[in-house]
């Protein structure tokens, strides 16, 4: 079998040079032939060449039967490696002792968080925040805990939530100037209602990559979130916001959505753990409606453990969502694992190596700390991944436009210039590529099913590189080639509905995180859950160079 997945070569342009393109594209004569020329070097054309005889999946569909599990031995200890984030135990242990209520860290958190807006290079890591609510939340929470009544671990805890997502009295703006004068949610979306209801305090709109047509993090409008490991770098998009509070510690847990890594992304790009989970899993009402059939949210956390009380808490059936119907039961495991006895990994050795050299090492690295701790290794092959790459890039992009066509189609000049161009490249897809596109991921899901067949879980990198810098200008830039670098490994699992994580694997020369990525069998989120968790014991984690804490003073 012949690994067929290509570096894309395109230009690389900054703000001016994306003006020109924006121009020229805008031409009568010039215009569709540079379009097309975008097109064809992006890979774009081979749907309409490629002999597909497939009947289409038009949403991921996937055995409805949850994998099991070896049984854990026990463990109680705390065994995270290297440098301790906080995480919500320590919330729930701090006001449970009385040293410190909600309201003490809800105004600790409002101070940290105009800390980091100041200086030469502010984190830019919400959109939206409302100081009034925010402590009228924690007052709430603090006057629970007083009364000897929290209602669960999260009483109490800030979490933030990706601007995609609805959080009532907030505009949803989808990191956009566009939706700014839109009313505010009179609703919050099913996955925010669930963390309220549980007593999270909801902190605010967290910034992402506009309408999450982009995996740097970049914003021109409310400035790009900075990575608190080096703030010279993105913290990866589409979630940007998220991996920025998170990784920076500001919040130990935040939402965010992923149609194309962009939960994961932001979490290797930070050293967070980021949850994908299988499709449907976490009810969509009251997302943006950007790509029904590859959208998917999810926590962003400092350790897997607040990964899981997360996602366990904001997943199940939704009347709202059809899609998160008739899935099997949600379960985690109570205890960090002792070892991976029983658990089989597969990896594809050519799609695993293709990423930069210092991403390869160090996901080696702790593939090989996994087998050294019980863990079986085989290989597995993925045909046609160059074929599932496209399909998921003519998907995710046909369904952005259809989705926001009729809101947008007078006000194009209100996107940043970097959206405009991928916007007028996106456009240009026919329905024939999207039904083709269709048919391809039918293909990817037996592909990948019958990997798995062989295996657990499928272990890669979660991205290509890591952290890219922002221009030194603060400026747009278009580098589609890096683009696809950087979601190599994780625009799969988001075509064909397979649930994947990124979970913290080391660091680069530079000290930027590097994330490895598992991919799972449907409803196998507990299984790779366990595999971040026992990163968590053997990766050292280091402190960002940004770093927040409520907690702390």
């Amino acid at each position: 079998m012949t690994y067929d997945l290509k570096a894309v070569q395109l230009p690389v342009l900054g703000p001016a040079g994306i003006r020109t393109v924006n121009t020229l594209a805008g031409l009568t004569g010039i215009g569709p032939l540079l379009i097309r020329k975008l097109r064809r070097d992006a890979g774009l054309e081979t749907l309409t060449t490629a002999a597909l005889d497939d009947s289409p999946t038009n949403t991921p569909m996937l055995p409805d039967v949850a994998p099991s599990l070896p049984p854990l031995d026990p463990r109680d200890d705390d065994a995270r490696a290297g440098f301790r984030f906080p995480t919500v135990a320590d919330y729930h242990a701090a006001y449970r002792a009385g040293a410190l209520t909600p309201l003490d860290v809800a105004s600790r958190f409002l101070s940290q968080l105009d800390d980091s807006e100041h200086g030469d290079r502010p984190m830019c890591a919400f959109i939206a925040t409302r100081r009034d609510d925010i402590l009228a939340q924690a007052k709430a929470s603090a006057e629970r805990w007083k009364a000897g009544r929290p209602i669960s671990v999260f009483d109490g805890v800030p979490v933030a939530a990706k601007d995609e997502i609805d959080q009532a009295g907030y505009v949803t703006t989808i990191g956009t100037r566009l939706f700014g004068d839109a009313p505010p949610a009179a609703r919050d979306c099913t996955a925010v209602a669930r963390m309220r209801i549980a007593g999270a305090v909801m902190v605010g709109k967290a910034n992402m990559h506009e309408i999450g047509i982009g995996v740097s993090g970049y914003n021109q409008h409310y400035g790009s979130a900075r990575n608190p490991y080096n703030d010279l770098h993105h913290t990866g998009g589409s979630s940007a916001g998220p991996g920025c509070v998170v990784g920076a510690g500001l919040v130990p847990v935040a939402i965010g959505a992923d149609g194309g890594g962009s939960i994961r992304l932001p979490a290797s790009f930070c050293g967070t753990v980021g949850l994908k989970p299988t499709y449907g899993r976490i009810s969509e009402r009251g997302a943006a409606p950007l790509c029904w059939s590859l959208a998917y949210l999810g926590p962003l956390a400092n350790s897997a453990r607040d990964a899981a009380l997360a996602y366990e808490l904001m997943a199940g059936a939704d009347p709202e969502d059809p899609h998160s119907l008739g899935h099997p039961d949600i379960s985690i495991d109570a205890r960090t694992p002792r070892s991976l006895h029983g658990i089989t990994l597969g990896v594809y050795w050519p799609w695993f190596r293709h990423a930069q050299p210092d991403v390869v090492a160090t996901c080696e690295r702790l593939l090989e700390q996994m087998c050294a701790s019980g863990a079986r290794l085989v290989e597995v092959e993925i045909p046609e991944l160059e074929l599932a790459r496209v399909a998921h890039l003519v998907s995710i992009t046909s369904e952005m436009c259809t989705g926001l066509w009729p809101h947008v189609r007078d006000r194009l000049g209100d996107f940043g210039i970097e959206t405009q161009l991928n916007l007028a490249i996106a456009r240009t897809s026919t329905a024939t590529e999207y039904v083709h596109a269709q048919r391809v991921r039918t293909r990817a899901i037996a592909h990948v099913e019958r990997a798995l067949a062989g295996c657990d879980a499928i272990i890669t990198p979660a991205a290509g590189n890591t952290a890219p810098l922002i221009h030194p200008s603060g400026g747009a830039v278009s580098d589609l080639g890096r683009s696809m670098e950087t979601m190599r490994f994780a625009f799969l699992s988001n075509l064909t509905g397979h649930p994947a994580i990124s979970f913290p694997g080391g660091y680069d020369s530079a000290g930027l995180p590097i994330g490895m990525q598992a991919i799972g069998k449907g409803w196998g989120e507990r299984l790779l859950l366990r595999l971040a968790s026992f990163a968590d014991t053997v990766v050292e984690r280091r402190r960002p160079q940004r770093f927040y804490a409520p907690l702390e003073t």
